[in-house]
């Protein structure tokens, strides 16, 4: 079983950056799909991994929600490593594949900063800490609950690609930003792809608890 979740954790996260940074790519190569359609596409692409994979090992495909996760007491701390391990290694597997497909692409989808530093910080964490609070509230333990949550929380991230996408990449996920960064060699702020998602995923989980009162639920699950 417990391979079988990492195995689902890795399978989600590459199709993630496959998808969705691979549609940056076709845009800014070929044209077509314009922003509205690259946001989403990422938007889809959560969507239909919940639905596939969310029965198996939740989908998070970041290291940010595993954390908060495991912050919430939703998911055993021992399992954290190897999930953000799959994620990160599902991340950069997908993009060696993109650069090998399009070598002409310099930054193969990577969030790189449009703003300052200290604005791309608050754009990130809040916008990780209303995904991540949406995510708290449409599951049960570390997993989503009823049929409408995938098609939630896809949508949520269309929507914050929408708004932060033009200046930061809208990321909210270390992983999406490691996978494509380090393959391309895109650093500058890969700082802050990290500190704020995380961050602002640790601060919802006492938010939710305090909105939603006692339809908060935590405790391990294995």
């Amino acid at each position: 079983m417990t391979r079988r979740i990492y195995l689902a954790e890795l399978a989600a996260t590459f199709t993630l950056v496959f998808f969705g940074c691979g549609a940056i790519i076709v845009n800014d190569l070929y044209g077509g799909l314009n922003a509205i359609g690259v946001c989403a596409v990422f938007g889809l692409v959560v969507m239909v991994m919940i639905y596939s994979f969310g029965n198996v090992s939740g989908a998070h495909m970041n290291p940010a929600v595993t954390l908060a996760f495991v912050f919430a007491r939703r998911l055993p701390l021992n399992h954290a490593p190897a999930y953000i391990v799959c994620q990160l290694l599902g991340a950069l597997l997908a993009s060696m594949l993109l650069a090998y497909l399009y070598p002409a692409h310099e930054t193969l989808g990577s969030t790189l900063p449009a703003v300052t530093h200290d604005r791309v910080f608050v754009i990130e964490f809040v916008q990780t800490f209303i995904l991540m609070l949406v995510v708290l509230s449409l599951s049960t333990g570390h997993m989503e609950k009823g049929i409408m949550a995938g098609a939630a929380i896809g949508g949520l991230i269309a929507l914050e690609a929408l708004v932060g996408g033009p200046a930061t990449g809208a990321s909210m996920n270390p992983a999406r930003s490691l996978g494509p960064g380090l393959v391309s060699g895109q650093l500058d702020g890969i700082w802050i792809y990290i500190a704020a998602p995380v961050s602002g995923a640790l601060l919802a989980c006492p938010a939710c608890r305090w909105i939603q009162g006692e339809d908060w639920t935590d405790g391990d699950t294995e």
